[in-house]
């Protein structure tokens, strides 16, 4: 069996939803793709309700799970990126810097559960929303990608 095909998860903060697309990719990926994600400006924390919510679903969180740049991707000896995948709108209008590989770009984007004000149930809420709406659309992205071009 080859090696993991690598999907780049970007978003502004890499916090929230790149973190959970990141988990989520890897529940799903079957060996076939393996999640990394950065972000643009990275908040230095990952968001503990992006973390809780994950667990709650059944979803390992990524191990050692951190915010990092997306310049630690673009380095050279840097693995190669086959796709980067924008899940903030943000993100995805930013100049990203060069990838090593031939990144294919996709762009789904989710509302930012991070933005939610008030108590911790609205936040916990809001991030179970967002990603009940992640699966279904990472789920077909992966299928779609392991049918290939056609």
């Amino acid at each position: 069996m080859s090696d993991p095909k690598t999907i780049l998860v970007l978003c502004t903060g890499n916090s929230a939803r790149s973190i959970m697309a990141e988990a989520y990719l890897n529940h799903i990926g079957q060996g076939l793709w393996r999640a990394v994600s950065a972000g643009s400006q990275p908040t230095g924390r990952v968001n503990p309700f992006a973390l809780t919510t994950l667990i709650s679903a059944g979803i390992p969180a990524p191990s050692a799970a951190r915010s990092k740049s997306w310049h630690e991707f673009s380095r050279p000896g840097s693995p190669p990126i086959d796709v980067v995948l924008t899940v903030c709108d943000n993100a995805a209008n930013e100049t990203c810097p060069h990838f090593p590989g031939s990144a294919q770009k996709i762009h789904i984007g989710f509302p930012d559960p991070a933005a939610t004000d008030g108590s911790d149930a609205a936040k916990a809420e809001s991030f179970r929303a967002v990603f009940a709406a992640m699966r279904p659309k990472l789920d077909a992205l992966v299928a779609d990608l392991n049918r290939g071009p056609g």
